[in-house]
């Protein structure tokens, strides 16, 4: 577990960096007049997916899940452009699966 949210810990960092360009983009798109929402939906994903791509971000790896680059490039990229949002859904994720597994160990 320690090992996974050391491998984590630069999904979070980045996330966190996308979450606050958003905060300093936000006023721009205020004052151009867009759909706030989705011109920064869109800018969110689209950085996410490219700081996964060029910084070698993966989120899926390493929970052992075996897909195609792309893919794990994608994912990550989706949860990145979530902020700080998007890891610690993963981080609940994994206390509960963690969890479970206790209370299992428990009864057998």
């Amino acid at each position: 577990m320690d090992k996974l949210v050391a491998a984590l810990g630069p999904v979070f960092a980045v996330g966190f960096a996308v979450q606050q360009l958003i905060e300093l983009l936000s006023p721009v798109v205020d004052k151009a007049g867009w759909r706030k929402k989705e011109v920064l939906g869109l800018a969110s994903l689209v950085i996410g997916i490219i700081l996964a791509w060029g910084a070698g971000i993966r989120v899926l790896a390493p929970l052992g899940v075996r897909s195609p680059h792309v893919v794990d490039i994608v994912i990550s990229g989706l949860i990145v452009s979530a902020g700080t949002e998007g890891v610690n859904s993963i981080m609940k994720f994994l206390g509960y699966a963690k969890e479970k597994k206790r209370a299992e160990s428990k009864l057998s």
